[in-house]
């Protein structure tokens, strides 16, 4: 086997392989025979078909076989030959694949990049600190209680806060237009999901009463034919009520898997489940803003197959996460996000090739043993993630990513910043 690399760029290659013709006619012939005694063919007894007819007939099928075959199993020995990390699967261009002449190929292809960990110094990170304080954990129950209020009717003028059910009718110019009238139409006053005039409207309002408003729609509205027009909406109030938040005593704490009802084992339940989000919450954003230091340090070149791959799997993210299809979406769309996905999975799989970092069992099994706390059976979790080599790959992924983010800070200059509970639980609120 003959081979010849050139390098076209950075990371691409075009190689150039030759196969001696013995080597394919060999095959070839080796297979034919092993055909002669058991092909079917009119006129010829089972087994007893002569090996000239079985060439005759199966001999260019044989050979395309064989040559598909080897072009696979060549390449990637020619790869390793001279020693290339190939990055995805090669172009392949075939000269010839004539009997009794030598098989030629081009290849084109990428290779992975070759980078220098460097600078890492020069960064410098924010460490986020918080702490759930007993203004966070009254705020929370605040949130639960919330979360389990009741609607009570009543016979009052509706205003802010208060759920309404009504009767309306749109026009705009005295016609009616789609999406403009509705029966016992619930809205709940202050939450912004209706139009602001309409809201407005609403609030002072009492049960069976009828008025007629004025509702602008914004030139942003998505709508066509509603974008900047003013309608009027005729309204019949049906019933206001509002709402009853629980209190919190035994019987709303056992809820929650309390067993003893009492308040201060709930609390201490819930200012456990929030140090736990919180502290998951600055362990992202801490990785974040590492991640975001090494891939603004590294120019790299990223091979185009690795992009694509990780275009496809984000694609099964998205309708995974979405329920919606995201197969006529344009690659495009996805292309900025796996660049980036791929540029960091490259820079991480050097830091820990470069600097001979180990997967730590200890810290495999901490984290495990971290999420399983989560589930109300946590054996059968832990039991699944050891039996399922997949889903314990991303356990020790996690635990790689812990351990690049504790080698950059090592290395960085890293400053504290205090932050309160709803600014990093919530920061694009914040900002």
């Amino acid at each position: 086997m003959q081979v010849s690399v050139e390098t076209i760029g950075n990371i691409d290659r075009k190689m150039t392989v030759a196969i001696p013709a013995a080597q394919i006619d060999q095959e070839v012939e080796k297979r034919l025979k092993s055909m002669s005694g058991r092909v079917r063919i009119d006129g010829f007894r089972p087994g007893k078909v002569p090996f000239s007819v079985v060439k005759q007939r199966y001999a260019d099928s044989v050979r395309y076989e064989v040559v598909e075959k080897l072009l696979g199993t060549t390449f990637q020995q020619a790869a390793n030959q001279e020693q290339l990390r190939v990055a995805g699967l090669p172009e392949i261009d075939l000269k010839a694949m004539e009997e009794g002449k030598d098989l030629e190929f081009t290849a084109s292809f990428q290779v992975y990049p070759d980078i220098t960990i460097a600078g890492v110094e020069t960064l410098t990170i924010t460490r986020p600190v918080a702490e759930v304080t007993d203004a966070d954990l009254e705020k929370m129950v605040g949130v639960i209680r919330k979360q389990n209020q009741e609607w009570q009717e009543v016979d009052r003028a509706a205003q802010v806060g208060d759920t309404v059910n009504v009767d309306f009718d749109g026009t705009i110019n005295g016609e009616a237009f789609d999406g403009g009238a509705a029966q016992d139409y619930s809205v709940e006053l202050g939450a912004g999901r209706m139009l602001k005039d309409f809201e407005e409207g609403l609030v002072g309002m009492k049960a069976g009463e009828e008025k007629t408003i004025d509702v602008a729609f914004p030139e942003t509205y998505h709508a066509e034919n509603l974008k900047g027009q003013t309608a009027q909406f005729k309204l019949s109030m049906k019933r206001v009520r509002e709402s009853v938040l629980p209190e919190v005593d035994a019987d709303f704490i056992k809820k929650f898997g309390v067993e003893d009802g009492s308040v201060e084992t709930f609390h201490a339940e819930v200012r456990k489940n929030m140090q736990r989000e919180l502290d998951n919450a600055l362990k992202s954003q801490l990785k974040q803003q590492v991640m975001d230091g090494l891939a603004a340090l590294h120019e790299v070149d990223i091979p185009k197959s690795l992009v694509s791959d990780e275009i496809r799997y984000i694609r099964e993210e998205f309708s995974q996460n979405t329920s919606t299809s995201a197969d006529n979406m344009p690659d495009e769309l996805f292309a900025p996000q796996a660049e980036r996905r791929v540029k960091l999975g490259l820079l991480v799989g050097e830091i820990i090739r470069q600097h001979g970092l180990q997967r730590d069992p200890a810290r495999v099994d901490a984290m495990l043993e971290t999420l399983a706390s989560t589930y109300e059976e946590p054996q059968a979790l832990k039991d699944y993630y050891r039996s399922n080599r997949q889903a314990m790959q991303t356990i020790e992924a996690a635990v790689m990513e812990e351990m690049i983010v504790e080698w950059t800070l090592g290395l960085a200059t890293v400053a504290e910043e205090a932050r309160d509970f709803d600014s990093v639980m919530n920061p694009n609120k914040q900002a």
